[in-house]
């Protein structure tokens, strides 16, 4: 059994900005607002979530596959 990582790195795509988030363990999340350019954020198309598209670590969902 693997170890789920609830932390990941978000990445803007707006303003390159950075921030380590909790992500939700039974759940994807689809929107995120960039806290220093209030840039709100979607998923890719083909990715369940905002982490799963600008973070360096996938949603818990899909690392649980």
């Amino acid at each position: 059994m693997s170890t789920i990582t609830l932390e990941s790195t978000i990445t803007c795509s707006n303003c390159g900005h950075k921030t380590t988030e909790t992500m939700p363990r039974d759940s994807c999340q689809f929107f995120w607002e960039c806290p220093n350019c209030r840039e709100v954020l979607q998923p890719t198309e083909g990715d369940c979530c905002v982490f799963c598209t600008y973070g360096d670590t996938p949603c818990p969902p899909i690392q649980q596959e």
